[in-house]
């Protein structure tokens, strides 16, 4: 059957028409895809060809309260591979194998990855600058040294274990550089390019650089020359004693600002793995718990005061050296007691059973309300990792024995930072404050501060009247007490000592101690508070002979450096025999020989230079305070008509 021309046309036509629609429908779509998705997938495509190589953030430095840096990044590059641009791995692998003390074997296994970049680790990561500038001298192809950095610390172990230390990546691991890690770390920049399949540069693309955001200095409260003297202190305190350990705190009290905070055994930051976990993992100064012994004394003084329980120059006690609760003798440090004396005296004295009495006075419920007022059983929340909470009684498990034993400081556990910011409460107003060690933030561009930490007041547990009778104790326990090796001439210091029994296969050891001393100046107007804690020190163990003596080093150079004046009106020191007073040194210009010869060997070895009748100068001069029996050296001229 044959088809006319008609109908032949007619399909030719409607075929026509279908191409035209077909080709119209794919003209709309990829106009389309031209003008609505064109920019989409033209990123796509882009992001396909794009290889990144990555630059690390510098991260933020670490400086002390007078802008000394105590932690910064030191340039560390850092090798990398693109492994299609690498056209001969084996004869690449065998020249970079020697440069970065790596296997042949494996370089060339990393060069021959499927990936866009490969970093040559770990012989190539972090690599020295002379290195880095060797391997783009071999100008490899598929070779690229970039810029990365590492956390160095100038001053070695210098702040430890407040630093912290970061690890391979720049991450922070310990301390303020993890707790502050996101602050600090920045944000990385990197350098990209566009590359075909084969990894060669596409025609007329160029690299782009996206420059990295660097983190944030930190401003510690630390202040570097206090943190210096402190562990000059406890270094000599290790040699001197064989201790098993020791740590110490300083604090601006008015503020919780932390001034300085070491412990012993310590590590180096930049080298932390040389060094037992234990070590660097343990800030024992906020770690240590353990029973305070007759520092916390100062917590039962405050509360009794406070609630006027005790009169402390009128009422008298006598100590018989024990004193018995419930069924328990409790004894005195002195064997024999105190004898009778003055609840001030009881002060001085540190004398266990007249502190019992207070307890008992107060009781219970008001003893131990005052205790977790001052932040005892709690953390301080200082902004540094593993802070322990201490242990308190329960008050259902508390009878006689054991309100008599908290009222010494036995039976209780306590961190050293706890203690720092409760006697700080005691000494400062009455104020409890957050102790913390970041003070600001700086923008390490322009230098000016982000931000700035202010003091946090957490309560007020007592009243300023009954600070100021805890200062004046306190300052009497220095000048007339237990606390006298503390005293610092020319300054007003006040104190107390602690000595705890360890604990030991859950026992009371007899010969193994946790010795302590907290002080304070001016005791009028404290400045800074130091704690300072000896574990098991060889020999005498109390902690008037072992940690009053450093915390005593350690406020008269820190006074030096807050550049807080010498007073004469401190409270004067009483003297035990076989010590040597403090005297002042007379003016002698002017006197003759005769005149003042015999006097003078009374408190003063004489020694004379020149010729003459009259003394024209001396050494030391006139009003330096020096031991009695020292030598004074007179010059002596003719006198003047």
């Amino acid at each position: 059957m044959r088809v006319s021309r008609v109908v032949t046309r007619r399909r030719m036509l409607w075929t026509l028409l279908g191409l035209v629609m077909l080709f119209g429908a794919l003209v709309v779509r990829l106009a389309y895809v031209q003008l609505s998705e064109g920019s989409e997938l033209s990123a796509k495509a882009e992001e396909s060809w794009r290889r990144n190589i990555p630059f690390t953030a510098k991260r933020g430095e670490i400086l002390d309260r007078q802008g000394v840096p105590l932690a910064y990044n030191i340039s560390t590059p850092t090798v990398y591979a693109v492994p299609v641009q690498v056209k001969d791995k084996e004869a690449t692998a065998a020249r970079l194998a020697p440069l970065l003390g790596m296997t042949q074997e494996k370089l060339k296994d990393m060069l021959s990855q499927f990936k866009a970049t490969v970093r040559l680790q770990p012989g190539g990561r972090k690599i020295t600058v002379e290195l880095a500038r060797t391997i783009r001298d071999l100008q490899l192809p598929g070779i690229v040294v970039a810029e990365d950095s590492k956390r160095y610390y100038p001053y070695g172990d210098l702040a430890a274990h407040i630093l912290g230390f970061t690890g391979i990546d720049n991450q922070g691991i310990t301390g303020i550089e993890s707790k502050y890690d996101k602050k600090l770390e920045g944000i990385g920049g990197d350098i990209s390019y566009l590359s075909d399949a084969a990894g060669r540069l596409m025609p007329g693309s160029s690299e782009i650089y996206d420059k990295p955001q660097d983190g944030l200095s930190l401003e510690l409260t630390i202040d570097k020359d206090i943190q210096s003297i402190m562990e000059r202190e406890l270094d000599q305190a290790m040699v001197k004693y064989q201790a098993n350990a020791s740590w110490a705190i300083a604090m601006n009290p008015k503020t919780g600002e932390i001034l300085a905070m070491a412990s012993r055994p310590s590590y180096e930051p930049a080298h932390y793995q040389e060094y037992d976990s234990a070590v660097y993992n343990r800030n024992l100064p906020i770690w240590m718990t353990y029973e305070p012994g007759s520092t916390f004394k100062i917590i039962t003084l405050a509360a009794a005061l406070e609630e006027k329980k005790v009169d402390l120059a009128n009422e008298r006690f006598y100590d018989p050296g024990y004193i018995e609760v419930g069924g328990a003798r409790l004894r005195c440090w002195k064997k024999g007691g105190h004898g009778s004396e003055t609840f001030l005296q009881v002060v001085e004295n540190s004398c266990n059973p007249g502190f019992v009495t207070l307890g008992m006075r107060l009781g219970k419920d008001t003893l131990f309300q005052y205790i977790r007022n001052f932040g005892f059983g709690t953390k301080t929340g200082i902004d540094l990792n593993g802070e322990e909470n201490g242990i308190l009684f329960k008050p259902s498990r508390v009878g006689p024995v054991e309100l008599a034993t908290t009222a010494f400081g036995q039976g209780v556990s306590v961190t050293p930072i706890q203690q720092v910011a409760a006697v700080s409460a005691a000494i400062n107003g009455g104020n409890l404050f957050k102790p913390h060690v970041a003070k600001a933030w700086i923008n390490p561009d322009t230098g000016a501060t982000v931000s700035e930490v202010k003091p946090e007041l957490v309560r007020r547990v007592i009243s300023a009247e009954t600070s100021a009778k805890v200062r004046a104790a306190l300052e009497s326990v220095v000048a007339k007490g237990t606390g006298r090796p503390a005293f610092i001439d020319g300054y007003r210091v006040g104190g107390k000592t602690g000595t705890a029994q360890k604990v030991v296969n859950g026992r009371y050891s007899a010969t193994e101690h946790i010795v302590s001393f907290i002080g304070f100046a001016p005791a009028d107007d404290p400045q800074i508070v130091v704690y300072t804690a000896v574990d098991n020190p060889k020999g005498i163990q109390f902690g008037g002979v072992v940690a009053a003596p450093i915390v005593q080093s350690i406020l008269r150079d820190a006074l030096n450096v807050l550049k807080v004046p010498p007073r004469t009106d401190q409270l004067a020191k009483e003297y035990k025999y076989g010590e040597t007073p403090i005297v002042t040194v007379p003016d002698l210009t002017g006197a003759s020989v005769q005149d003042i010869y015999e006097e003078m060997n009374m408190n003063f070895n004489l020694v004379r230079s020149g010729t003459g009748d009259t003394v024209v100068s001396q050494a030391p001069k006139a009003g330096a305070r020096v031991e009695r029996g020292s030598t004074i050296r007179i010059y002596m001229g003719a006198s003047r008509p």
